[in-house]
Protein backbone atom coordinates (compact mmCIF):
# COMPACT_ATOMS: atom_id res chain seq x y z
CA UNK A 1 0.00 0.00 0.00
CA UNK A 2 1.62 3.20 -0.65
CA UNK A 3 1.78 6.27 1.67
CA UNK A 4 2.01 9.73 2.04
CA UNK A 5 2.43 12.26 4.50
CA UNK A 6 0.86 15.52 4.32
CA UNK A 7 2.18 17.85 6.77
CA UNK A 8 -0.41 20.91 8.13
CA UNK A 9 0.47 24.18 9.65
CA UNK A 10 -1.82 27.07 10.82
CA UNK A 11 -3.64 28.90 7.84
CA UNK A 12 -3.52 26.15 4.98
CA UNK A 13 -6.03 26.30 2.39
CA UNK A 14 -8.53 23.81 2.98
CA UNK A 15 -9.38 22.45 -0.35
CA UNK A 16 -5.67 21.65 -1.32
CA UNK A 17 -5.31 19.75 1.98
CA UNK A 18 -8.68 17.86 1.90
CA UNK A 19 -9.00 17.07 -1.70
CA UNK A 20 -6.08 15.69 -2.31
CA UNK A 21 -6.29 13.33 0.84
CA UNK A 22 -9.99 12.00 0.04
CA UNK A 23 -8.46 10.90 -3.52
CA UNK A 24 -5.03 9.41 -1.59
CA UNK A 25 -7.66 7.65 0.56
CA UNK A 26 -10.47 6.32 -1.54
CA UNK A 27 -7.27 4.77 -3.50
CA UNK A 28 -6.39 2.98 -0.53
CA UNK A 29 -3.48 4.92 -0.11
CA UNK A 30 -2.44 5.36 3.99
CA UNK A 31 -1.78 9.09 4.20
CA UNK A 32 -0.79 10.51 7.59
CA UNK A 33 -1.45 14.34 8.61
CA UNK A 34 0.76 15.93 10.69
CA UNK A 35 0.33 19.18 12.33
CA UNK A 36 3.07 21.76 12.40
CA UNK A 37 3.00 23.42 15.30
CA UNK A 38 2.22 22.47 19.62
CA UNK A 39 -1.68 21.05 18.62
CA UNK A 40 -3.35 18.25 16.78
CA UNK A 41 -5.61 20.36 15.76
CA UNK A 42 -4.81 22.48 12.49
CA UNK A 43 -6.97 25.62 11.61
CA UNK A 44 -7.01 26.39 7.75
CA UNK A 45 -7.18 30.05 5.86
CA UNK A 46 -10.89 29.83 6.25
CA UNK A 47 -11.22 28.52 9.91
CA UNK A 48 -11.79 25.33 9.35
CA UNK A 49 -10.18 22.79 12.05
CA UNK A 50 -8.38 19.62 10.94
CA UNK A 51 -7.05 17.10 13.20
CA UNK A 52 -4.19 15.54 12.24
CA UNK A 53 -2.38 11.88 12.96
CA UNK A 54 0.09 13.58 14.59
CA UNK A 55 2.85 16.19 15.30
CA UNK A 56 5.88 16.90 13.19
CA UNK A 57 8.23 16.42 15.71
CA UNK A 58 6.85 12.94 16.43
CA UNK A 59 7.14 11.33 13.29
CA UNK A 60 8.91 8.10 12.39
CA UNK A 61 12.21 8.20 10.35
CA UNK A 62 11.24 6.27 7.97
CA UNK A 63 10.40 7.74 4.67
CA UNK A 64 6.78 7.60 2.87
CA UNK A 65 6.29 7.50 -0.72
CA UNK A 66 5.71 11.02 -1.34
CA UNK A 67 5.79 13.99 0.73
CA UNK A 68 2.61 16.42 0.12
CA UNK A 69 2.37 20.12 1.28
CA UNK A 70 -0.51 22.18 1.03
CA UNK A 71 -0.30 25.99 0.00
CA UNK A 72 -2.23 29.12 1.63
CA UNK A 73 -0.89 31.31 3.97
CA UNK A 74 -0.12 28.93 6.05
CA UNK A 75 3.12 28.17 3.44
CA UNK A 76 5.25 31.01 5.56
CA UNK A 77 4.93 28.59 8.53
CA UNK A 78 6.07 25.45 6.18
CA UNK A 79 8.98 28.06 4.60
CA UNK A 80 10.32 28.93 8.00
CA UNK A 81 10.88 25.41 9.30
CA UNK A 82 14.12 24.29 9.28
CA UNK A 83 12.90 20.85 9.73
CA UNK A 84 10.34 20.87 6.76
CA UNK A 85 13.47 22.03 4.65
CA UNK A 86 15.91 19.65 5.34
CA UNK A 87 12.71 16.71 4.73
CA UNK A 88 11.88 18.14 1.34
CA UNK A 89 15.77 17.56 0.58
CA UNK A 90 15.89 14.51 1.81
CA UNK A 91 12.68 13.23 0.34
CA UNK A 92 14.21 14.54 -3.13
CA UNK A 93 17.16 12.95 -2.67
CA UNK A 94 16.07 10.03 -2.41
CA UNK A 95 13.82 10.28 -5.27
CA UNK A 96 11.01 10.17 -3.62
CA UNK A 97 7.51 12.32 -4.55
CA UNK A 98 7.39 15.87 -3.61
CA UNK A 99 4.39 17.41 -4.13
CA UNK A 100 3.07 21.24 -3.60
CA UNK A 101 0.28 22.48 -4.46
CA UNK A 102 -0.57 26.32 -5.04
CA UNK A 103 2.14 28.24 -2.62
CA UNK A 104 3.68 25.55 -1.15
CA UNK A 105 5.89 25.63 -4.72
CA UNK A 106 8.16 28.15 -2.20
CA UNK A 107 8.90 25.58 -0.18
CA UNK A 108 10.50 23.54 -2.73
CA UNK A 109 12.57 26.65 -3.59
CA UNK A 110 13.95 27.10 -0.11
CA UNK A 111 15.03 23.54 0.01
CA UNK A 112 16.71 24.04 -3.36
CA UNK A 113 15.50 21.59 -5.83
CA UNK A 114 13.60 23.62 -8.27
CA UNK A 115 16.49 24.91 -9.95
CA UNK A 116 16.71 23.53 -13.67
CA UNK A 117 12.51 22.15 -12.97
CA UNK A 118 9.45 22.78 -14.89
CA UNK A 119 6.85 23.43 -12.37
CA UNK A 120 3.82 25.33 -11.57
CA UNK A 121 2.79 27.49 -8.52
CA UNK A 122 -0.27 30.23 -7.75
CA UNK A 123 0.70 33.25 -9.72
CA UNK A 124 0.81 35.65 -5.78
CA UNK A 125 4.27 33.96 -5.39
CA UNK A 126 5.79 34.34 -9.04
CA UNK A 127 7.91 36.81 -7.97
CA UNK A 128 9.48 34.93 -5.20
CA UNK A 129 10.45 32.02 -7.55
CA UNK A 130 13.66 31.66 -9.64
CA UNK A 131 12.27 31.13 -13.50
CA UNK A 132 9.29 31.32 -15.36
CA UNK A 133 6.51 29.23 -13.66
CA UNK A 134 4.68 26.74 -16.35
CA UNK A 135 0.59 28.21 -17.23
CA UNK A 136 -0.87 24.25 -16.55
CA UNK A 137 -2.66 23.11 -13.92
CA UNK A 138 -0.36 20.50 -13.12
CA UNK A 139 3.54 19.98 -13.69
CA UNK A 140 5.11 16.47 -12.90
CA UNK A 141 9.22 16.81 -13.46
CA UNK A 142 10.33 13.82 -12.70
CA UNK A 143 9.50 13.09 -9.04
CA UNK A 144 7.88 16.80 -8.02
CA UNK A 145 4.23 17.31 -8.58
CA UNK A 146 3.20 20.90 -8.62
CA UNK A 147 0.37 22.39 -8.92
CA UNK A 148 -1.82 25.74 -9.16
CA UNK A 149 -3.96 26.49 -6.35
CA UNK A 150 -7.72 24.92 -4.53
CA UNK A 151 -8.97 25.31 -8.28
CA UNK A 152 -6.71 22.49 -9.30
CA UNK A 153 -6.88 20.38 -5.90
CA UNK A 154 -8.92 18.11 -7.64
CA UNK A 155 -6.73 17.61 -10.82
CA UNK A 156 -3.20 17.40 -8.30
CA UNK A 157 -5.08 14.65 -6.12
CA UNK A 158 -5.67 12.50 -9.13
CA UNK A 159 -2.23 13.07 -10.80
CA UNK A 160 -1.15 11.96 -7.17
CA UNK A 161 -3.58 8.57 -7.28
CA UNK A 162 -2.40 7.73 -10.78
CA UNK A 163 1.41 8.05 -10.01
CA UNK A 164 0.69 5.85 -6.75
CA UNK A 165 -2.04 3.53 -7.93
CA UNK A 166 -1.97 3.41 -11.35
CA UNK A 167 -4.18 5.01 -14.33
CA UNK A 168 -7.01 2.97 -13.45
CA UNK A 169 -7.29 3.38 -9.90
CA UNK A 170 -7.17 6.91 -10.79
CA UNK A 171 -9.70 6.72 -13.87
CA UNK A 172 -11.78 4.60 -11.45
CA UNK A 173 -12.05 7.53 -8.84
CA UNK A 174 -12.55 10.06 -10.93
CA UNK A 175 -15.70 8.37 -12.94
CA UNK A 176 -17.17 7.68 -9.22
CA UNK A 177 -16.86 11.39 -8.45
CA UNK A 178 -17.91 12.50 -11.77
CA UNK A 179 -15.07 14.36 -12.20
Amino acid sequence: MPTVLAILAEGFEEIEAITPTDLLRRAGVEVTVAALGDSLHVTGRNGITMYADTMFGQLPVDMVDCLFLPGGPGVNHLRASNLVIELVQRYHAAGRIVAAICAAPTVLHEAGILTGRRYTAHASVQAELPELIANERIVWDENILTSRGAGTALDFGLALVERLCGRESSQKIADSIHA
